[in-house]
């Protein structure tokens, strides 16, 4: 092996390791995100607020207007058909 493909091997194996260092900082900084989260929605469900509720509400803000639109008409038709709708 000569100089140049060392030199090439490590500056490879010198990135992977940067980019998996970089992984696992941010999987821990997601782990402590996600306990921020579930003691928020605890906070909330000790001042009598539904947790299940605040979460279809966190995911319906996620999506864009349109598509919010779409599907609660299309949740109106499906209920209407079922004579759910009142």
């Amino acid at each position: 092996m000569d100089d140049a493909s060392f030199q090439t091997e490590s500056v490879a194996a010198d990135q992977l390791k940067a980019f998996i260092e970089r992984i696992e900082r941010l999987e821990e900084e997601k782990a402590g995100i996600a306990g921020d989260i579930k003691d928020v929605y605890s906070e909330a469900k000790g001042n009598g607020f539904d947790t299940k509720v605040l979460r279809k509400i966190v995911s319906i803000r996620k999506r864009d207007y349109a598509e919010r639109q779409e599907e609660e008409a299309i949740l109106e038709l499906y209920m209407q058909a079922l004579g759910m709708a009142g």
